[in-house]
């Protein structure tokens, strides 16, 4: 799922957290990024080997993001369990309106690639979204697709491509510091590297087979399944 389109976290963090009940936030996402790290450059490679990356926006949107996340991981122990759940759900929420309202977004690339855009996207996806993902990290890689697919009109396919180097670079700079702080179970955290890898090799190949239209698609059900899952574990569960 999360080579498709983004968004491992938001199934990985919940059962870490539910799972070890009482384990420190940072420890979760420590242990979560170590995982992740494998799983998204393994489909970065997977991507820049069978289509075109623009890495002109990827390259220093990835650097940018390795500090930025670094610094969202080093602030990541002033947030309790039960924060980051509300903000998720409703920055899912508005992803899940602004796809349904625009039924061609990311199906066709709509090239609006240009210098302003180009920083813009930069900025978004290598400070806004970097720092979140150091901070709290569910739902990154999808809010990273909908970035470049919304500011650059790219197609769904390629801009998850773009997607999983940043979303590698951001995991990189958060376990520097998770790692460097103690806040990761590295014997767990490995042994989900090993599915990550396998997961990522075949979710990249799947969405390079079968397109945007898939990718939209997968995106959406993604969305809405998770809305419903922190939904229930906010108000229902507790």
């Amino acid at each position: 799922m999360d080579a498709v389109v983004g968004g491992g976290g938001l199934l990985l963090l919940p059962a870490l957290l539910v799972a070890a009940p009482g384990v420190p936030v940072a420890t979760a996402l420590g242990t979560n990024k170590l995982a992740a790290i494998f799983g998204t450059s393994t489909a970065a490679v997977t991507y820049a080997r069978r289509t075109k990356l623009d890495w002109g926006v990827a390259g220093p949107a990835a650097g940018l993001a390795v500090l930025t996340a670094g610094l969202g991981a080093a602030l990541a122990g002033a947030v309790p369990g039960s924060a980051y759940r509300p903000v998720v759900l409703v920055v899912l929420v508005a992803v899940a309106v602004f796809v349904l309202a625009r039924p061609s977004l990311g199906v066709v690339s709509s090239s609006r690639r240009t210098p302003r855009r180009v920083v813009v996207a930069v900025a978004v996806a290598g400070l806004g979204i970097a720092l979140y993902d150091g901070l709290i990290g569910p739902g990154t890689g999808t809010f990273l697709v909908l970035a470049f697919t919304a500011i650059l009109g790219s197609d769904f396919v390629h801009a998850s491509a773009m997607a999983k180097v940043v979303n590698a670079g951001t995991n990189l700079g958060a376990l520097v510091v998770f790692g460097l702080t103690g806040h990761v179970w590295w014997a767990l955290g490995a042994a989900m590297a090993v599915c990550n890898v396998v997961g990522a090799a075949v979710g990249a190949r799947m969405a390079l087979r079968r397109g945007a239209g898939f990718v939209r698609v997968v995106l959406l059900v993604v969305v809405l399944a998770l809305v419903v899952r922190l939904g229930y574990d906010q108000w229902v569960a507790g």
